[in-house]
């Protein structure tokens, strides 16, 4: 599960999104140089080979780190997107081919406007189709994908059914989660589109085609409550009158009922924390990225599990950034590994959760106020780094408690041994 949301001002565009996946699936930001005139004849995904491009743009990418997609990312031309699961009719359950996440990449690297971005991946789809197991562990978890496609001067959503789909362009806000949700009205459409829908009996031939009522399914839409948390970001989206940092940061922390434990969270959260086999997906990253014309693109991450117990730092194109890492990196060394005993304690001792926080927001106040007065990313990074390593520390004093009438501290529990 995951959420991805939107809001066009004038002449500035800012993204925000959490990336869901399975608790304890490492999730890494990596900084990806442009490439030119690389002779490569193919390129490696995460399942298939396909024909490579001599030029790429440089990208910021958060991703799973065993996969060569990414959940989320901007390149250095101001391009960023984001994508979403859903379960549509024609997930195709046994094959390979591109991962969304694939094609988000390679949307990225290969546009130099949102735009262009999608005709690549919509390109791509049609070419290779888009399949496999996308799961860290449930190797059966697969799906199609929607997609926020944007730069600073236009917006899109795109959302997909096997190899068709459909785009609508974003005019002031949109946001997504795991159902389609583009009906009758859309800008740009799959060749042979209506005429598939009817041969297959999704589409009786008359009235208004309605893309999301031919494809989408109910049970994972339900279960995941992806219209309520949809609502939920249009809601809050609407309600911005200044977008910032803070204001997009609060709404990545935004938890269904606020001041309850963990345990009562739901799968109605924007923040999303694993409880279950009910409740199996967990928020393992974070971006929030500003678009303005003329300025390179502004993007914040927190490289760790759960917004609302972690750190928003800015990052840049280039290795000063100290939550970055090449994709030679070790991701045993990442910032996001460290954290989890940071995270995972967190889960259960409300007092230490209470201090984390309200240290986060100091120091996260001090880095944007730093960063106004100029400050480099560099800096940035040092306060940021300054923070995670004294909470690092306090997360290791003392011993885990767990209550063991308790469903939800056993499931992590049980989280913790399988991580040792």
């Amino acid at each position: 599960m995951c959420d991805t949301q939107i809001i066009r001002k004038s002449d500035e565009t800012w993204f925000a999104k959490n990336s869901d996946r399975e608790p304890g699936e490492a999730q890494v930001v990596c900084y990806i140089p442009p490439v030119c005139a690389d002779r490569s004849a193919e390129v490696a995904t995460t399942y298939i080979r396909i024909p490579q491009v001599p030029d790429r743009h440089g990208m910021i990418l958060s991703k799973p780190a065993w996969i060569w997609g990414a959940e989320m990312g901007v390149n250095d031309c101001g391009v960023v997107i984001g994508n979403e699961a859903v379960f549509s009719r024609l997930v195709d359950k046994e094959g390979q081919a591109l991962l969304g996440m694939d094609l988000l990449r390679l949307g990225l690297e290969r546009g130099a406007s949102a735009r262009r971005a999608l005709e690549v991946i919509t390109g791509l789809l049609q070419a290779h189709g888009q399949g496999g197991a996308a799961g860290y562990r449930n190797k059966s978890f697969r799906y199609d994908n929607s997609f926020i496609i944007a730069d600073s001067a236009e917006a899109w959503v795109l959302e997909t059914a096997g190899r068709h789909w459909v785009a609508k362009r974003v005019e002031r806000i949109a946001a997504i989660s795991n159902a389609l949700s583009i009906g009758e009205s859309f800008d740009l459409c799959s060749d042979g589109l209506t005429d598939f829908a009817t041969v297959a009996g999704y589409y009786r031939g008359s009235g208004s085609f309605h893309f999301a009522r031919a494809f989408d399914t109910r049970f994972m839409k339900y279960m995941g409550r992806a219209r309520e948390r949809r609502l939920s970001s249009l809601k809050s989206l609407a309600a911005i009158e200044r977008p910032s940092l803070a204001v997009m940061a609060a709404g990545l922390r935004r938890h269904h009922r606020d001041g309850g434990h963990f345990a009562a969270c739901s799968n109605r959260d924007i923040c999303m924390h694993a409880g279950g086999i009910a409740r199996p997906s967990q928020t393992c990253g974070s971006m929030i990225v500003r678009l303005k014309s003329g300025l390179a693109p502004q993007v914040w991450v927190t490289g760790t599990s759960a917004p609302c117990l972690s750190l928003f730092q800015p990052v840049d194109f280039s290795t000063d950034s100290g939550v970055i890492f090449l994709l030679d990196g070790d991701p045993r060394q990442s910032p996001w590994l460290r954290f989890e005993q940071v995270h995972r304690r967190a889960l259960r001792d409300r007092a230490f959760c209470a201090r984390l926080r309200q240290d986060r927001d100091r120091v996260e106040q001090q880095i944007i106020a730093a960063m106004a007065e100029g400050a480099g990313i560099g800096t940035a990074s040092e306060m940021a780094q300054d923070w995670h390593r004294r909470w690092r520390d306090r997360a290791g004093e003392g011993q885990a408690r767990y209550r063991w009438y308790s469903a939800y501290d056993r499931f992590w529990k049980r989280l913790d041994l399988d991580a040792q």
